[in-house]
């Protein structure tokens, strides 16, 4: 007799997914780093390649037309991979120092974490930061009761979103295969891509998401209606980037797994 089809991992994202409310941890320190270097980036182009690893992130910013312009225009010549490094060292200092004051879950977490358990799944995360950065992040999570199973880092796997080896070492770790049976939540473009090109289903997650891009009081202060403008966007963002679901709130996330399920028992 076959085993019955059905979800048994889920794989978080951190900052913007499951911890930091609109991701502003990586925001700001991305911030303050390149305006220690004398370049001044809007809130938008800081979040543009939000999710993937920070080095990559840094020459991807860099990599634009903008970005080439402004290193130009301060430096009078072009960036190469020493200048790359060199911001990439300087967001890790900055990121250190304030990574755990923004460790703080976003709220349904925990009980939406419990249910999946109750479930029966196990709970994997991948993340942007590097494990030395996690380190701050891992025990502040787990006193408000949030440990996922396994946490994967970028520097473990050499490959940083989109590509799909993260979620693969979750896979590996928790003994869990096929990718059909996996589900990979997250709220940034890159985490959709990573979830697709790992074979398993991917779901967007609009509230406190980088995505949106608000603080907690931030979105608070909004009226219904620009915060249904601000979700029809993000929707369609990470639709366009080809998630199977995408859920206004993380609370959400076990009825979905609960239609995956009857989806593959078909």
């Amino acid at each position: 007799m076959t085993e019955k089809q059905q979800i048994k991992l889920v794989v978080f994202d951190w900052a913007g997914t499951t911890t930091d409310f609109g991701s502003q941890a990586p925001v700001d320190v991305f911030d303050r780093t390149f305006r220690q270097k004398g370049l001044v980036f809007t809130k938008d182009e800081i979040n543009a390649p939000m999710g993937m690893e920070k080095k990559a992130h840094i020459k991807t910013m860099l990599s634009t037309e903008r970005g080439r312009q402004l290193w130009q225009e301060n430096y009078s010549r072009s960036w190469n991979e020493d200048d790359i490094e060199e911001v990439y060292q300087c967001f890790e200092a900055n990121l250190r120092t304030v990574v755990a004051e923004y460790a703080k879950l976003i709220p349904g977490v925990k009980e939406t974490v419990d249910k999946l358990r109750e479930m029966g799944l196990k709970i994997g995360s991948t993340t942007g930061y590097t494990a030395e950065i996690m380190q701050y992040v891992l025990p502040v999570a787990k006193e408000q009761g949030y440990e996922p199973d396994c946490c994967v880092t970028p520097d473990v796997t050499e490959y940083s979103r989109p590509t799909p080896f993260m979620v693969f070492e979750c896979m590996r770790r928790l003994n869990v295969f096929p990718p059909k049976l996996v589900v990979k939540a997250g709220d940034t473009v890159m985490d959709i891509l990573e979830g697709k090109n790992a074979g398993a289903w991917s779901v967007g997650i609009i509230k406190g998401s980088s995505v949106v891009g608000l603080s907690e009081a931030e979105y608070n202060a909004l009226s219904e209606a620009e915060r249904k403008e601000l979700h029809e966007k993000a929707r369609k963002i990470y639709m366009e980037a080809g998630a199977d679901y995408v859920i206004k709130d993380i609370t959400e996330l076990p009825e979905v797994i609960t239609k995956i399920n009857a989806e593959l028992a078909k």
